[in-house]
């Protein structure tokens, strides 16, 4: 499999991002609150090159003014200390956590939705990070090579990369932390991101899986017929690392539609519930009750859910975490 690279280039290559000129307002550590940048321990910045889905992206000086598209750029930015660098925020899944949420509120939401390339544009950004490939496209900010015409750099989670050769099979956190060192490394704040690292694989090591063998659904989305995670992407990735065995890990995919009978067959011990405004997980829980199938599940029956917010469901900063949460909610569904 062909993975996204990152070389450390003197000569700009495809694409050349000028940075403007700094605001002064200085860095930020992980919490958002204003910091000078000397004593920070941040390394020099160097040219990066990027071949990123299959863009070719080189910025040779940090960007200042970002736009970030969906909540897995969004929250990396900011658990990066760059708020100061975002001058708008688009298409957010919820909330951010508690401790970004002040900063995140002083970032100007351009819509709800992906904007239209208008309205990105009043911004002036020199750099936009989305989640989805999709987000770039004439009916949104516009396709990366329009931008990349307009002096704007841009950059897609490589977890959503779709081009073949670039798609992870299977993600991993590995994957997970190269995008960390990724964007710290276009903004030229890569301890930053060893640090952020490094406490998220503590995290991880911290996790016990269950003494037995656990099976688990990942319900995503869905009603009549059910969006549910498979084996390749982050539903997969997490469940692994909960130690959870995922009831559609044989599907080839990040996620999966699947029919309520498959499920009752599979009658997996644990079901995991992707909390969105859009479907929460009272609405689902609610269906799985009175569904008169679904209802006999022995997962069902004896109330065994987690649960997991949408942000953290997608491949970002908040996994390791969410494997955290959802391993203390296994513990005392066995207690």
């Amino acid at each position: 499999m062909r993975t996204t690279r990152r070389l450390l280039l003197a000569v700009p290559a495809a694409l050349t991002v000028v940075a403007l000129t700094a605001c002064g307002s200085g860095n930020r550590v992980a919490d958002g609150t204003p910091t000078s940048t000397a004593g920070t321990g941040d390394s020099a910045f160097e040219p990066v090159t990027l071949d990123n889905c299959g863009t070719d992206v080189t910025v040779d000086s940090p960007p200042e003014r970002v736009v970030a598209i969906k909540s897995t750029s969004i929250e990396m930015l900011l658990t990066l200390g760059l708020a100061d660098r975002m001058v708008g925020t688009a298409f957010a899944d919820g909330p951010v956590p508690d401790d970004q949420a002040a900063a995140y509120d002083a970032i100007e939401v351009l819509s709800v939705n992906v904007p239209g390339q208008e309205a990105l544009l009043e911004v002036q950004p020199d750099f936009v990070y989305a989640g989805w490939e999709s987000n770039f496209s004439d009916d949104g900010v516009g396709e990366r090579s329009t931008l990349q015409g307009l002096g704007i750099g841009t950059y897609v989670s490589p977890a959503a990369c779709q081009e073949d050769g670039y798609q992870p099979d299977p993600l991993t956190f590995d994957g997970v932390f190269d995008e960390i060192r990724e964007i710290a490394a276009v903004f030229g704040v890569l301890d930053r991101a060893e640090r952020v690292i490094g406490e998220q694989q503590d995290a991880l090591a911290s996790v016990t899986p269950p003494v037995e063998e656990t099976t688990a659904l990942w319900y995503s989305s869905g009603t009549d017929t059910p969006y549910v995670g498979a084996g390749i992407g982050a539903p997969q990735m997490m469940l692994d690392a909960v130690g959870l065995t995922n009831i559609f890990a044989d599907v080839h995919d990040t996620w999966t539609s699947a029919g309520w009978e498959q499920i009752v067959a599979a009658d997996p011990d644990v079901i995991v519930l992707v909390d969105a405004s859009w479907n929460t997980a009272e609405s689902k829980i609610a269906l799985l009750e009175g569904n008169p199938a679904t209802s006999r599940l022995s997962a069902v029956q004896q109330h065994r859910y987690l649960t997991i917010p949408f942000p953290a469901a997608e491949a970002g900063v908040r996994n390791a975490d969410a494997v955290v949460s959802l391993a203390e909610q296994l513990a005392a569904l066995n207690d």
